[in-house]
């Protein structure tokens, strides 16, 4: 008999939640903008994101050389420089004054100027100094430029010390011998081609995602206390604890369900790196979703209204990106700002994303992360449920 009335109960509750997710997916369904936003928002996100930086990296930087020397040693460091990977020669400047003009105008990126008489102090081992004006205000270009400059640098450096040491009377095997006594080698591990697109394609879109994820959490408790349908479902005999599990886990359903078409594009079409096991990365991505649903679920608590709500959800969803430590070192950020970043969970998780796309973590070193998850949400679950109580 108990068996038989437990097991009534069970599907009894069993019934309601199906029917409370039911009646959720077709709000969001419904919702034309929010359909968008949830469904299309991180997907156009990725598409453009990878359009954007399909080219992996910067090349053929448009550069000045303003030549004052004129001299055959002056036409051979022109040849070395427009021989760099990432440097265009497009104009040949006649003064200062002509190349801060087309800085100026956007016209070139970078200059390197060849003083007078380099030629003459470079064949009598006297030094010289060549001047490269960098435009700083894109400082992508700006760094770029600057070290494929200090490698072509490192080159001239060398070959004219050898040709001093061989002009002295020393063995040409000899002479380069001896710059070469100590080597300097450049060795980038886990991403070797510096691949920019890499690094940041899939973070913005996921950012995007959050971004959308947060506007459809915010809506958890507002939407139905704002619309009083709450009244209704309270008529049927539902609990508002059972509401809420049921409202929640359909939405944090919806979150991945919306997010799997991405790393599908991402990791099987685009080919961007993953070097985690599947499993670990899908629970990884699910604690965020549930952290992240219960910051909107605290701003859906605190809100009167669903404008309010969502306006609320932006404020932390739009910043949470450049305070995570993602694009800007987290540790070069003022103390007080580096102590909020620790209480949102998008710090945790594009931190993570970054250990899981370009090494093999581990669950060991990732427990850390899902503590900071299970914590920001016990935390703001429970707040919303006092402000809720309070409330009613």
């Amino acid at each position: 008999m108990h068996s038989k009335r437990n097991s009534k109960v069970v599907k009894a509750m069993l019934s309601q939640y199906l029917a409370i997710a039911r009646r959720e997916i077709l709000l969001i369904w419904r919702d034309k903008d929010l359909r968008y936003i949830l469904l299309l928002g991180p997907l156009v996100g990725l598409l453009l994101f990878y359009a954007i930086y399909s080219r992996q990296a910067l090349v053929e930087i448009p550069a000045a050389i303003v030549d004052l020397d004129r001299s055959h040693a002056s036409q051979e460091l022109i040849k070395n420089i427009g021989a760099a990977e990432n440097l265009r020669i497009t104009t040949f400047a006649e003064s200062y004054n002509e190349l801060e003009d087309l800085i100026a105008k956007g016209t070139v990126v970078t200059g390197i100027v060849i003083p007078e008489n380099y030629g003459r102090d470079l064949s009598l081992a006297r030094q010289t100094r060549l001047a490269m004006i960098v435009d700083g205000s894109n400082m992508i270009y700006a760094t770029n430029a600057t070290s494929t400059m200090l490698a072509v640098s490192r080159t001239l450096g060398a070959q004219a010390g050898i040709k001093t040491l061989i002009g002295k009377g020393i063995a040409p095997g000899q002479a380069t011998a001896a710059y070469q006594s100590v080597t300097y080698r450049e060795e980038a591990w886990f991403n070797p081609t510096l691949n920019y697109a890499y690094f940041v394609v899939l973070a913005l879109a996921l950012n995007m995602w959050q971004q959308c994820c947060t506007l459809v959490a915010c809506m958890t408790i507002v939407g139905e206390t704002y619309a009083a349908s709450w009244c209704q479902i309270k008529s049927l005999g539902i609990s508002r604890l059972k509401l809420f599990i049921s409202k929640s886990t359909t939405q944090i359903a919806a979150f991945i369900a919306a997010l799997l078409p991405v790393f599908f594009l991402a990791m099987m079409v685009f080919k961007l790196p993953l070097h985690c096991s599947l499993p670990l990365f899908f629970l990884f991505n699910l604690a965020f979703a549930v952290a992240l649903h219960s910051v909107g679920v605290l701003a859906s608590s605190i809100a009167r209204t669903p404008v309010n709500a969502a306006r609320f959800g932006m404020l932390i969803a739009l910043p949470s990106f450049l305070l995570s430590g993602y694009t800007y070192p987290l540790e070069s950020m003022p103390g007080l700002l580096q102590t909020a970043a620790q209480a949102l969970p998008q710090t945790w998780y594009f931190q993570g994303i970054n250990l899981l796309s370009f090494k093999n973590p581990g669950y060991a070193l990732m427990s850390p992360y899902f503590l900071a998850f299970l914590l920001i949400s016990a935390v703001c679950y429970t707040t919303s449920a006092i402000i809720v109580a309070k409330k009613a």
